[in-house]
């Protein structure tokens, strides 16, 4: 997933009576991540500026059909442990927004500096309290939700000291590999399922 960093925006008119359009439009100047040194300019309308949350300084990339979506990369854990011999996946559900009610793998955002490593320890420790030790990289999911796209490293991981204390999740459950399929995922945390079914036993 090629990303772009908003390096400003410049107003390309000042309303929309003489040119028909429903709202008035902005220019984005863009700088690739990659470093290959390549600029965009996209013209946008402001409402779609708002509504996606798109400022200076942000990174936005494209979908196949050439929207522009903010985007976010974060990461998530998926944590094992093992009862009575059998093996368990914890699981959280979100306690705001949208999407309250739905399942996920927590974790979070990945600030300045970080690895996702440590990203997840720390996120881990700040919303369960508990220390994990991270393990592989199972898989990145990448998924475009209508305003932004997520870019998530999903690991394995395994709690090395103190325990899971919700601090803001609305609820928390152990599932077994037979159970995984019993919540409502959410969408992109759903397309790891498969992953998981695949890798539950090693």
């Amino acid at each position: 997933m090629e990303t772009f960093t908003v390096d400003s925006i410049l107003e390309a008119d000042y309303g929309c009576e003489e040119t028909g359009r429903t709202s008035p439009m902005a220019v984005l100047k863009l700088i690739s991540d990659s470093g290959n040194g390549e600029e965009r300019d996209v013209e946008v309308s402001e409402e779609i500026l708002a509504k996606r949350g798109i400022t200076e300084g942000k990174k936005v990339c494209f979908t196949k059909d050439g929207e522009i979506l903010k985007y976010i990369h974060v990461v998530a854990a998926v944590i094992c442990a093992e009862e009575n011999g059998e093996k368990k996946i914890f699981s959280t559900a979100r306690g705001y927004g949208e999407f309250k009610g739905w399942w996920e793998f927590p974790g979070g955002k990945i600030e300045p500096g970080e690895t996702p490593q440590e990203a997840l320890i720390r996120e881990i420790r700040e919303e369960l309290t508990a220390q994990i030790e991270v393990g592989d990289l199972l898989r990145t999911i990448e998924y475009d939700y209508p305003d932004f796209h997520l870019s998530m490293d999903c690991f394995w991981a395994k709690v090395s000291a103190g325990k899971l204390v919700l601090k803001e999740a609305e609820a928390a459950r152990w599932l077994t590999r037979g159970e995984l399929d019993e919540i409502k995922w959410l969408p992109a945390d759903l397309e790891l399922i498969g992953d998981i079914k695949e890798n539950f036993d090693l």
